[in-house]
């Protein structure tokens, strides 16, 4: 049986990792706490812009510190509703489509990102996709410390975890599928056999324009 691997921001979804987390610290206990934590992203906004230059696995790590201190109930109660304002809202019009042509074809759907697991289960189920690898939070004492456990997913490490997903689940990677719109996924496109760019960057169109993969536009 084969997979389709779906890379989700930019290429399911309008929004990207920033987005869900804003929402996350708009919406703390009380105002004054909400305004802290908007306050400390602020203020971090140069070095994460340099670190989303530099390395997406660092990226990622110092993004989700905004996320320390957030009790792991108030993860779970904002899930639904940031999934309601923030990723539904967002979705491409043909995503569905394309998740639904797959299925049909006797895919397992697997959603690869480097949003928060709780975050994309969700957006899986919406979606009718089969599995998720995504980021999970560290929790101690019922609460986030900030940091990712370990596999991070970023860049080029999404092409191990597909590679052992695959193993994993008796798929033959030369018959599976892989989607995305970043050239940053290149790696993870390159260990399927069927590589696809969607909503792809100018980088990515080029490449796959010379390499003969489709390229396929979910919001016309």
């Amino acid at each position: 049986m084969a997979a389709s691997y779906f890379d989700v921001d930019g290429t399911m979804v309008r929004t990207n990792l920033i987005h869900p987390t804003l929402y996350y610290l708009m919406h703390q206990r009380t105002p004054v706490r909400s305004l802290q934590k908007l306050a400390f992203a602020a203020l971090r906004s140069p070095v994460l812009a340099w670190a989303e230059m530099q390395d997406r696995r660092l990226f990622n790590e110092m993004l989700f510190l905004a996320y320390e201190g957030i009790s792991q109930d108030r993860l779970q109660i904002l899930a639904d509703d940031a999934f309601e304002s923030v990723l539904k809202k967002a979705i491409f019009p043909h995503a569905r489509d394309l998740v639904a042509r797959c299925r049909n074809e006797g895919h397992d759907v697997v959603l690869i990102s480097g949003a928060l697991d709780f975050l994309m289960t969700r957006l899986a189920d919406h979606l009718g996709a089969t599995h998720v690898i995504a980021n999970r939070l560290e929790i101690k004492d019922g609460y986030a410390t900030g940091r990712l456990l370990r596999p991070i997913v970023a860049g080029p490490e999404k092409a191990r975890l597909v590679r052992e997903h695959a193993r994993e689940r008796g798929h033959d990677l030369n018959q599976c599928f892989g989607y995305s719109d970043s050239y940053s996924d290149v790696p993870m496109l390159s260990v399927v056999g069927h590589p696809a760019a969607v909503n792809p960057d100018s980088k990515l169109k080029r490449l796959a324009r010379t390499y003969g993969w489709p390229v396929i536009t979910l919001d016309s």
